[in-house]
């Protein structure tokens, strides 16, 4: 098989050979939760709905886990590009002593902080506790996840993004067996009710763990890689952090912009909570190749960043944008006219149907504006400049839209549906302001560099 050449190949075949697989692996997690969904619509509605009031909390793990995968993609790939062979070994090793360490922080903050959590989203006591039953097991099993994902970022770093695409395919079908047995138990095993989807996962993920594992054991770059390197070295872990903190940041930004949107929503009910956590689903599907784009944009402009290649990053930017925003704008059309039957496939409650109805067809107008800021951000992560991707999820996720929000709702008073206009309005004009700044922020930097490697 002809290995992919980051730094060498066409930029269309990089991204067709890196961006299919990555979105192959997303369309199977995004399947995995949908099955999560469905199953939990099994069990009532109740628990739909404290399903879509976990992901705020849970996306703490996503948020790390993230901020982790993108430091060590970059930092190794970067590596790579300047054929430091030997430095990109180390980075393995201290990634996943990175892992472990802030993973004990992780499962802590989880365990103490979702009830506070969950109150601010309008959950009462029996809320609560069936949320926690999920919540609980997901936060005890945070390790096996970011060390998943630190080994995910070792092989994108080197252009494969198939071995993560075959543990989500596989854990997608055991996720179809395990769910029920855990759900509804069977012969020994006992009925866990909604605990029983969290027990599936973290038994997938231990799995996939495993994989990943084994697979970077006969990647090339495992050549310098000892044991020595897994004692904790301060000049490894000092760029690991300086990389991950600020990502883990912006992606907290994004659970704390579904936090406020459900706290918005929570105040026209359960079932509109339900509807809307239903809705997020199917959104998830169509924003799989723009996923896919993500961590393609971050692999290949990474190693292309290490060897100085700043027009192919340019050529990067715009042709992973023109892609990612002609799909979503046919995403889009589908989006919009099957809204109601894509809600109707979780749940039968019709109020809870048309209240994912409604954000649906308003998503499907925000699509082709989601790119820009998934394919900015892997720009700002590949060329070492992670705090842009703060500042941007800061504004566009928090500030901009929590503020907009407030007015529309509680000083203008308006309806549920007005929520998600109000999103569209933001991500417009965020969406915009990135375009017109991304051009002068890529001549900075690479003026930048250009001057250091001259001196």
């Amino acid at each position: 098989m002809k290995s992919i050449k980051l730094t060498k190949d066409p930029i269309w075949t990089l991204l067709r050979k890196v961006t299919i697989p990555a979105s192959t692996g997303s369309l199977f997690q995004t399947f995995y939760n949908l099955v999560d969904t469905w199953f939990a619509g099994r069990i009532s509605a109740e628990a739909i709905g404290a399903i879509a009031k976990s992901f705020p909390i849970y996306f703490t793990i996503i948020a790390v886990g993230v901020g982790l995968g993108a430091a060590t993609n970059a930092l190794i790939g970067n590596s790579i590009g300047e054929k430091k062979v030997r430095v990109a070994s180390m980075f393995i090793a201290q990634s996943l002593i990175f892992a472990l360490a802030i993973s004990i922080f992780v499962t802590l903050f989880g365990l103490n902080s979702s009830n506070y959590l969950l109150g601010i989203m309008g959950s009462d006591a029996v809320g609560i506790v069936l949320t926690r039953e999920y919540l609980d097991i997901i936060f005890y099993g945070t390790f096996i996840v970011l060390i998943q994902i630190s080994l995910n970022g070792t092989l994108n770093a080197q252009g494969d993004t198939k071995s993560y695409r075959n543990v989500l395919i596989f854990s997608f079908f055991l996720n179809i067996f395990l769910n029920p047995l855990f759900i509804w138990g069977y012969g020994f095993i006992p009925g866990f009710g909604i605990a029983g989807l969290a027990i599936a996962t973290v038994i997938s993920q231990l799995i996939g763990t495993i994989y990943l594992a084994y697979k970077v054991n006969d990647c090339k770059i495992r050549e310098y890689l000892k044991l020595q390197c897994f004692i904790p070295k301060l000049e490894y872990l000092k760029p690991l952090t300086t990389q991950a903190v600020p990502i883990m940041f912006s992606m907290l930004f994004i659970g704390v912009g579904i936090f406020n949107i459900l706290y918005f929503i929570g105040q026209f009910g359960e079932l509109a909570t339900a509807g809307y956590g239903a809705a997020l689903r199917v959104e998830q599907v169509f924003l799989l190749p723009v996923i896919g784009l993500n961590t393609a944009v971050l692999s290949i402009g990474g190693q292309n960043f290490g060897a100085k290649a700043y027009d192919r990053i340019r050529e990067l930017y715009t042709k992973a944008l023109l892609f990612g925003s002609s799909f979503m704008a046919i995403a889009g059309i589908i989006i919009f006219f099957g809204a109601e039957f894509f809600v109707s496939l979780f749940t039968d409650n019709q109020e809870a149907v048309m209240s994912g109805v409604i954000y649906l067809k308003v998503a499907a107008l925000i699509g082709p504006i989601y790119p820009v800021f998934f394919i900015t951000t892997a720009v700002f992560q590949a060329v070492k400049k992670p705090l842009y991707s703060l500042y941007l999820s800061i504004l566009r996720l928090t500030a901009f839209p929590f503020l907009s929000l407030w007015y529309v709702i509680n000083i203008r008073g308006g309806d549920y549906e007005d929520i998600f206009y109000t999103i569209m309005a933001t991500n417009w004009i965020m969406g915009i302001a990135v375009l017109i700044f991304i051009g002068y922020f890529l001549n900075n930097v690479f003026k930048q560099n250009k001057l250091i490697f001259s001196y």
